[in-house]
């Protein structure tokens, strides 16, 4: 769905996992155009590593998307699940870059890291649709490796947290209102009794 004058977003854009997890997948992006794609890596070419790590970072938001948009609320939260796993395999990819290289993994108490943890994603305008929040405001990667990869550690930690809260949520949900399936064999026993 576009976010063209009159339109609006689907639900899914609404949600933090969501919005953070496309926040993620850009600085992946990003990050590996700038690091892992570069001649002075002591890995390079990472042809595999850039596959890995883009991948994971796609799969975070399209599963909750995907599963946002489908019938079956079992289904959503297996999706969820999904990116949770997705989210967390990026994070790995991301500790492993940092230890081969020898850089540090900075602790939470770090004050950069206490920094990374003060955003917040939400949608904004831009300079093209001044009236339509259309963009995320990522932050900028910086232009340290280290930092650049601790940054999105973090939002990966962070995601990490939403994303289990958001299973749990579903969860109840599903206790409370049941399942798709279980719902359609409602309608059919209600229909079925008139």
């Amino acid at each position: 769905m576009n976010t063209q004058a009159g339109q609006t977003r689907p639900g899914y854009e609404h949600l933090v996992v969501y919005m953070l997890g496309k926040v993620i997948q850009d600085l992946t992006f990003q990050f590996c155009q700038r690091f892992l794609k570069s001649p002075k890596d002591p890995t390079y070419p990472n042809v595999k590593l850039v596959e890995q790590a883009n991948g994971a970072a796609r799969s975070n938001p399209q599963n909750v998307a995907e599963g946002y948009t489908g019938e079956s609320l079992g289904s959503y939260i297996m999706l969820v699940g999904v990116a949770n796993g997705s989210n967390e395999e990026l994070a790995k990819d991301l500790e492993d870059y940092l230890r081969q290289r020898n850089l540090p993994i900075w602790g939470k108490e770090h004050p950069k890291i206490r920094e990374f943890r003060e955003f917040r994603v939400f949608w904004q305008n831009s300079p093209n649709s001044p009236n339509t929040p259309n963009s995320l405001n990522t932050p900028s990667l910086p232009s340290d490796p280290a930092e650049a990869a601790n940054m999105i550690l973090t939002f990966c930690r962070m995601e990490g947290y939403l994303l289990s809260q958001h299973i749990k949520s579903l969860e109840a949900k599903h206790t409370k209102e049941g399942g798709f399936r279980e719902n359609l064999l409602k309608k059919r026993l209600d229909y079925r009794r008139r």
